[in-house]
């Protein structure tokens, strides 16, 4: 037995080509594809992918020219941008990769997005994820094939059900050296200027400091720090051969494509003011406890106590009609319902319940309520901790009982923010081209998506970046 278990072991380790590391793997290239494309569709359903086809097409060929190059260019290769401000791209195995509006807006060159692009395919190149859930098999003695998201309600505890939220799995800091290395190998492999690259990761850093208390991006929030990667690459260029430096920028063309590229946050799926939120398609308001956190997903709106105890969440029924929701509700495994109260929200026809829910850190009370508005079911839901249910009773109340139809042109006229490109007449610092082409965004953020400091010059007909929109109509 245990002479079989090694030969299995060691049949399971192989070189890989990418890295020409001997690398551990219980996963076969088709498992690895499967499990790609059940995430892809959690991706696309959960997010959403960027709507601009013009966009969707340019990122998949760049991807594809570059993935041809690598060592694995036989696997279903997929690249996408989603719909998300956030400053992030991401690989899953098999070949699916993926990067925001909010990451392409802040480059500034082809040369830059295939740097991003090659690194996130050295993570499939390099098998890194594949590696780690290998590892994990082995560790867990037959914990499966292992899965690279599960469910879970993030923010919102654990009865909404408003859908999947990626896990995604932490990569060291050898595999992201190396994903770097990798990207710096497909991206000069296709004619690239690697120290784009390195630009990139100083971009970043500008943006997460920007944020305030050194909140990363996505990119780079579970990554060694920017400098040591700079200084990484920097030491991978340097002993590339000649021709594979100098390569091309492609500068001009790359921003030309980011013309009206939506920046920052879209209002028409929803946004707050205050604890107050309107949701101009779906034309309605709900107020939200004062001093909560408040979080805005493609398929729930919620908000959290600030201690984290108490919870009230919007989302979608499956359901047609209020008492068929309900009963959907009611027909999962603990809870309980009470006495129906038939009442008329804002004028809206509406089913609300007490509940109580058993769950695996005991039991919850809440209350449901189920509200039919614009053709669609509305499941509005505030829970607590069944100690902590006479606190919170009247506050989850008050904002379940709080929404309402959005009637008023104010809130529904809104406008996402948008790039807009411009070419400079002339010779122009930061500052002179930002009162020329003012924004709607402060300079620190126009220095930023042009990766400009105060006191540089941009030359006669260079691109600039600035945004443009986002108020509200008669109003801010």
């Amino acid at each position: 037995m245990a002479a079989a278990a090694a030969l299995a072991l060691a049949a399971a380790c192989a070189t890989n080509p990418a890295t020409g590391r001997s690398q551990l793997s219980l996963v076969s290239e088709q498992q690895e594809i499967g499990m790609g494309r059940q995430a892809d569709r959690e991706i696309v359903s959960s997010i959403g992918l960027y709507e601009d086809e013009r966009l969707q097409r340019y990122v998949a060929g760049l991807g594809a020219r570059l993935a041809g190059e690598s060592e694995r260019p036989g696997l279903p290769w997929t690249f996408r941008v989603v719909d998300d401000s956030a400053v992030n791209a991401f690989a899953l195995p098999g070949g699916f990769i993926y990067v925001t509006r909010g990451l392409m807006a802040h480059m500034r060159s082809e040369a830059q997005l295939a740097g991003v692009l090659g690194h996130e395919i050295g993570h499939v190149t390099g098998r890194h994820s594949v590696n780690q859930i290998s590892k994990a098999q082995l560790t867990t003695l037959g914990l499966g094939i292992g899965m690279i998201l599960r469910p879970e309600l993030q923010d919102f505890g654990g009865l909404a059900e408003m859908g999947l939220s990626l896990l995604f799995l932490k990569y060291g800091r050898d595999h992201e050296r190396e994903a770097d290395l990798l990207g710096v190998r497909y991206m000069t492999r296709e004619g690239y200027e690697p120290g784009e690259l390195r630009d990139v990761f100083r971009t970043l850093e500008r943006v997460g400091d920007a944020a305030g208390s050194r909140r990363l991006p996505g990119w780079l929030s579970t990554h060694p720090s920017a400098e040591d990667r700079t200084e990484h690459i920097a030491a991978a260029i340097s002993e590339l051969p000649p021709g594979r430096v100098g390569g091309r920028v492609e500068q001009d063309g790359y921003l030309r494509r980011l013309d009206g590229v939506e920046f920052g946050e879209d209002p028409r799926e929803g946004y707050f003011e205050g604890n107050d939120f309107y949701h101009p398609e779906m034309r309605f308001r709900l107020e939200f406890p004062a001093g909560w956190t408040t979080a805005n997903r493609k398929e729930a709106v919620g908000a959290t106590s600030p201690g984290r105890d108490a919870v009230v969440v919007v989302t979608l029924s499956r359901q047609g009609a209020p008492a068929a929701a309900a009963r959907e509700f009611a027909s999962q495994q603990g809870v309980r319902l009470g006495t129906a109260q038939r009442g008329q929200a804002g004028g809206l026809a509406s089913l609300e319940y007490e509940f109580a829910a058993a769950t695996g850190q005991g039991e919850v009370r809440g209350v449901a309520a189920f509200v039919e508005h614009g053709g669609r079911v509305f499941q509005i839901l505030g829970y607590t901790p069944a100690a902590s249910w006479s606190r919170y009773d009247g506050v989850l109340r008050e904002s379940v009982d709080s929404f309402r139809r959005l009637d008023d042109s104010r809130y529904l006229n809104v406008e996402p923010k948008r790039l807009d490109v411009v070419a400079l007449p002339g010779r122009m610092s930061l500052r002179e081209a930002n009162e020329r082409y003012p924004s709607t965004e402060p300079l620190e953020t126009v220095a930023i998506l042009n990766q400009a400091e105060e006191g540089d010059h941009f030359p006669a007909g260079a691109l600039f970046k600035r945004v443009v929109g986002g108020r509200r109509a008669g109003g801010r």
